[in-house]
């Protein structure tokens, strides 16, 4: 018996919807998501996903289909019909396409409004003034950015970051020539750009404020509220994170694959990102502009961990950076000898005290 042509259709249709639906939700290309934006986000490739197999297997099909069926016969040395065009069939095939993109562009417009992403007046709401232009690091490369008159504000950040720069506690994780570290962002209420908060949350204050500062190759993370420095970011589950974030030298960006979320740190400027961490894990944050020959180098983790491990890290951190603070103010380095002065120094470089103590006497 033979199967009628709308038939065959009707079940390659079906087939082709399946295979796409399973697919699309089953292609493990993307990482863990380890924030809530990046579900969203993880929705929206999956959508493009599903679309993007049944074109390739509709597309892909008729051609094969095509190449085995209107091949050319043995002894078959005649042309073929001078077929012109088809009107209809070039308007579905204009029409569907277009469809498609729009429906997309609408989806990607609502996900990117979900995660807080849709400002567009970002920029020009609060542009960055002489005064602390010229104040902040960065700022020469970042003079083509400027266009507004000076400001007749005080430079509260310039004060805070003096401050933050005579903290002994912080000696150890920071160059006091290059890397200032601020109690507040650099260039805070000057944003641009910015993913903010989702809607749900407009107007609430984060739950935790960490500022960073990029540079060349290294990530320096401060977490305002206990003054705690360092070069490894930790985040404590279900807390939604306000990172404010600056460059020391050159552009360059803040990414971590399992959120889902990427943004530039601009010398000069201050650019924010909001999410909220919600699986745990160590991650990767990798700096996703080319920042200079080391650029591959300029890598960190991300530690994603429970409300109680955070604040036992925090502790830790606060008691590390507590004796830090004794051991600085207890020693006077005019009355330590020359071996004593030397060793912690010498204790990373691997040698040991025998050695240094040979070469003094």
């Amino acid at each position: 018996m033979k199967i009628p042509s709308s038939i065959w259709t009707l079940l390659i249709g079906i087939g082709l919807t399946l295979v796409s639906l399973w697919y699309g939700q089953n292609h493990g290309l993307l990482p863990t998501a380890a924030s809530d934006e990046a579900v969203l986000v993880d929705g929206l490739f999956n959508t493009m996903m599903i679309i993007s197999t049944g074109i390739f297997l509709i597309v892909e099909g008729v051609l094969i289909y095509s190449a085995f069926k209107y091949r050319r016969r043995a002894g078959d040395n005649e042309d073929g019909p001078p077929v012109e065009g088809n009107v209809p069939l070039e308007i579905l095939w204009t029409a569907i396409p277009a469809i498609i993109v729009i429906g997309i562009s609408v989806y990607s417009f609502d996900v990117y409004n979900e995660i807080g992403g849709f400002n567009p007046h970002a920029v020009h709401e609060a542009p960055i003034t002489q005064n602390m232009s010229m104040t902040m690091p960065g700022a020469a490369i970042a003079a083509t950015l400027n266009d507004t008159p000076p400001s007749t504000e005080p430079n509260l950040n310039q004060e805070k970051s003096d401050e933050a720069m005579q903290d002994p506690a912080t000696a150890e994780v920071r160059n006091a020539d290059q890397i200032p570290q601020k109690r507040n962002a650099p260039g805070i209420g000057v944003v641009s750009p910015s993913i903010g908060s989702t809607p749900d949350k407009a107007g609430k204050p984060p739950e935790l404020v960490v500022n960073v500062t990029g540079l060349q190759y290294a990530w320096i993370f401060t977490y305002p509220e206990t003054g705690i420095t360092t070069g490894e970011l930790h985040l404590p589950i279900g807390r939604e994170v306000l990172i404010n974030m600056t460059a020391n030298d050159v552009i360059h960006a803040f990414w971590v694959p399992e959120f889902r979320l990427k943004q530039d740190a601009i010398p000069g400027r201050q650019s924010e990102i909001r999410f909220t961490p919600k699986t745990a894990g160590d991650y990767a944050l990798i700096c996703a502009e080319l920042c200079g020959p080391y650029h591959g180098a300029m890598r960190t983790q991300v530690v994603v961990e429970t409300e109680e491990a955070f604040e036992k890290w925090t502790q830790e951190q606060l008691t590390a950076s507590k004796e830090t603070l004794n051991q600085a103010v207890a020693l006077n380095p005019a009355d330590l000898s020359a071996d004593e002065f030397l060793a912690p120094y010498t204790k990373d470089m691997g040698i040991q005290p025998e050695t240094l103590h040979q070469v003094h006497h």
